[in-house]
């Protein structure tokens, strides 16, 4: 059988209490090759696939991350559905440390980076105004209360550079703009799974607040670290529930994203891009 679940995260999930690797499985894709090989196995008695976001030993920076390739090697195994993992910091006093937000919405701060498999003379607009999908987003919540894991749902991921965080003048302006988590990876991998027509739900995994809050200077390295242990054992519980609690029927427009988003007349898309796109819109141009 097929993995029909992805799941994307720091390295070690893999060994999670429940998850049987079965296999080790290195893809290659036309812009490359993905973070890492997939580890595909059963979690929950369903068939998983797990990538490590960052390579395991975290060799990749988040403005190195080949991003279509990892989204990519997902679609080729079947993947119909991917949760992401992401440690983020906070930028509400409400969302303290070792809380999960399931956010509903993104805001890019990046710069230059490659977050659609368009283009070559083949132009699609998918829409993104919801970009995480409902019904992936509220299987994720439920599986966080069973696991007595602290969970927000809604709100918004700021997606910064990087690699270095944030200034407090910056942080100071995305508080002001009612933004609730910061991380560096997660708006790329939601474009491009809705383009992939693959459900996308991100669960942010908030070790700290921001450099904006007062006590921040207070936090040491080590209190971290341990907030990072914490979140991935929580991490590891909520996976496991949410594939357990997966239903088998996908009641959301994510696995149609393309049907009224390609705009290019079909006669004139060029062989090679046809072929390279073959995975994400063969059912489309015929």
């Amino acid at each position: 059988m097929k993995p029909t679940i992805g799941i994307i995260g720091g390295s070690g999930l893999y060994s999670m209490p429940g998850f049987e690797a079965q296999e080790e499985v290195l893809l290659d894709s036309p812009w490359g090759r993905p973070s890492d090989e997939y580890i595909v196995g059963r979690l929950a008695g369903k068939e998983v696939a797990f990538l490590s976001r960052h390579g395991r030993g975290h060799r990749i920076s988040p403005s190195e991350l080949n991003f279509r390739a990892n989204i990519y090697g997902f679609k080729s195994l079947g993947v119909e559905r991917i949760i992401s993992l992401s440690a983020v910091g906070s930028l509400k006093e409400e969302h303290a440390p070792l809380r999960f937000v399931i956010p509903d919405q993104f805001f890019d701060r990046t710069r230059g980076r490659v977050s659609t498999f368009f283009g070559e003379g083949l132009v699609a607009h998918i829409s993104f105004a919801d970009p995480v999908c409902p019904q992936l987003s509220e299987v994720v919540r439920e599986a966080c209360f069973q696991s007595g894991v602290d969970v927000f749902q809604g709100g918004t991921y700021l997606c910064m550079e990087g690699p270095a965080f944030s200034t407090k003048a910056e942080s100071n302006v995305y508080r002001s703009w009612g933004m609730d988590v910061i991380g560096m990876t997660n708006l790329q991998e939601a474009k491009l799974a809705r383009e992939a027509e693959i459900c996308y739900v991100t669960v942010a995994m908030v070790t700290d607040y921001d450099c904006w809050h007062e006590e921040h200077d207070a936090v040491t390295v080590t209190d971290i670290l341990a907030n990072l242990q914490r979140n991935a054992a929580n991490a590891a519980k909520v996976v496991a529930a949410s594939v357990a609690g997966m239903p088998a029927a996908r009641e959301c427009k994510c696995g149609s994203a393309l049907a009224h988003a390609l705009i290019t007349d079909p006669n004139t898309v060029p062989v090679s891009t046809r072929k390279k796109l073959e995975l994400l819109v063969g059912k489309y141009l015929g």
